[in-house]
């Protein structure tokens, strides 16, 4: 059993899209499925929208589909991914 860290990108449904309420609920949902640590930082897009990326820590065992799925239902997420998954050595 390792740890795996983990990168989400979060795309808002307009340039208008609170993305710290965003980054609330996720980190929210990160934490209530055993995440660990996460940071985020804005990305930005195109005319004005940005995404959100979060990275954290997390059993590489656990079954990630459940909190994407939450994450999705995300008020005011156009759309939501794992864009990195890897085994932390150390």
């Amino acid at each position: 059993m390792g740890t795996a860290l983990i990168t989400i990108k979060i795309m808002p449904e307009s340039p208008d899209t609170n993305l710290e309420e965003i980054r609330k609920s996720a980190e929210g949902i990160i934490d209530k499925e055993e995440g660990k640590n996460p940071t985020s930082e804005t990305e930005p897009i195109a005319f004005g929208l940005n995404a959100l990326k979060i990275s954290f820590s997390r059993d590489e065992t656990l079954d990630s589909d459940k909190m994407m799925e939450q994450i999705q239902n995300i008020e005011k997420i156009s759309s939501a991914e794992i864009i990195d998954f890897r085994r932390a050595f150390g």
